[in-house]
């Protein structure tokens, strides 16, 4: 169920200089903060009823605002674009996203697994204090307004309604969110309009996705939505070389999905991409070195069933098993060294991502190489891009909001710096 945050529009200040703000994420809010702190007339435009729904919607779980590994580690997450969004993240850190959390009265802590959250785990306290400090520096909300482009004088154009708006603008930030949940207003119906501009976008592509596996009939009925953990993946052959990762995947009807598998989407669908299939190396005792399992499944078996004797000698059980009789076709009666080597290298084929519409977010839009270091376009000057309808992507685990947020004000410093340029 939506949560529906309303903001009052205030008048609108005196000044001459106006930005129009396109999407009311967290990138379009970020960059909307950055410029009316510095008193400039800010408009925010929106398709959706509400605001930040996806936002909403990912933190009902309990909302991962960032984590707190070590800035290296946390840069290396971005693949190719790493030192791209290590640019933006100088200006906004995973310590700058709690500090920043702070001064809207939100406390956040470090869990476990170091993600960061708020204490109460919620995401609708955050965004409503973040919209009174908005409110109270004059920014204004406009909902249901649908972005079309430009007109022929160059002005913004907004189908709602009641027909068209035509909006007038010093300076234009988009963050119309990328091509996943279309339902929440991410359909990326963007890239039309950008590429009709002659700005150079790479096609959408479903990240943080599942991907299809030919599964029986037999097992996708009696294991569907079993968690396997804990497993160690490789992705086979990968370009570059993948090291290996640890933790959990979940099997659906359709195939896998899960955190461990959205940490390897990326190669994954690029080595499917480029070949029409990828193999995933699946470790099934990771706490168990290949000596140790030869060891513990030479003993004897004796009157104990192989299934027993699995789950006694390899801790080998439930749709892990499940997992071995159906990658290898049969019962596993090898001996001992076989059977051991399948366990800790089980090849396990994807054959495709899931849909876009279904991933938790995107990948390609506005190639960054068509934008200057402030994120404006080269062939569009004024007009600005933040957030996830960028050409780039991260896992799961609070790194895409961090650098959609840190993107958004980058886009903000690049708006203020322009309009002081003199006419």
């Amino acid at each position: 169920m939506l949560i529906q945050i309303t903001m009052q529009t205030p008048p609108a200040p005196a000044e001459c200089q106006r930005v129009a703000i396109v999407g009311a994420g967290p990138a379009g809010l970020m960059a909307a903060e950055v410029i009316s702190e510095r008193g400039i007339a800010v408009e925010i435009y929106d398709a959706m009823p509400s605001i930040a729904r996806k936002f909403l919607i990912a933190g009902v779980g309990g909302l991962n605002l960032s984590h707190a590994e070590p800035a290296a580690d946390f840069v290396s997450r971005f693949g190719r674009r790493a030192d791209a969004v290590g640019a933006w993240l100088q200006g906004f850190d995973a310590a700058a996203m709690q500090l920043w959390a702070s001064g809207l009265g939100i406390d956040t802590f470090v869990g476990s697994s170091g993600r960061i959250f708020p204490t109460d785990m919620k995401a609708a306290p955050l965004l409503r204090a973040w919209l009174r400090r908005l409110r109270a520096r004059g920014v204004r909300l406009h909902l249901r307004q649908r972005w079309c482009g430009w007109n022929a004088a160059g002005q913004l154009q907004f189908e709602h309604a009641d027909g068209t708006t035509s909006v007038t603008a010093d300076a234009t930030v988009l963050a119309l969110g990328g091509g996943s949940w279309s339902r929440l207003g991410s359909d990326g119906h963007w890239l039309g309009t950008l590429a009709a501009q002659g700005v150079d976008v790479a096609p959408l592509k479903p990240a943080n996705c599942g991907f299809e596996v030919d599964w029986s009939a037999h097992f996708r009925q009696r294991y569907a939505g079993a968690p396997v953990k804990p497993v160690r993946a490789t992705l086979v052959a990968g370009d570059p070389p993948a090291a290996p990762l640890q933790g959990e995947l979940v099997i659906t009807e359709y195939g896998v999905e899960g955190s461990l598998i959205y940490a390897l989407a990326a190669p994954i669908r690029d080595r499917i991409e480029a070949i029409g299939s990828a193999e995933l190396e699946l470790d099934l005792a990771p706490g168990r070195s290949l000596d140790r399992l030869i060891r513990d499944l030479s003993a004897s078996r004796g009157r104990r069933t192989r299934s027993e004797h699995l789950r006694r000698h390899a801790g080998i059980d439930g749709v892990q098993a499940g997992l071995l009789y159906e990658i290898l076709g049969s019962a596993p009666d090898a001996d001992a060294p076989v059977l051991a080597s399948s366990i800790k290298a089980l090849r396990l084929r994807l054959l495709r991502p899931r849909p876009l519409d279904e991933a938790i977010s995107s990948a390609g839009g506005v190639r960054l190489e068509a934008m200057t270091a402030e994120l404006m376009l080269r062939g569009l000057p004024g007009v600005f891009c933040a957030g996830e309808m960028l050409d780039w992507e991260a896992p799961t685990g609070g790194y895409l909001l961090t650098a959609s947020m840190a993107s958004g004000r980058v886009a903000g410093v690049g708006v203020l710096n322009w309009l002081q340029q003199p006419a």
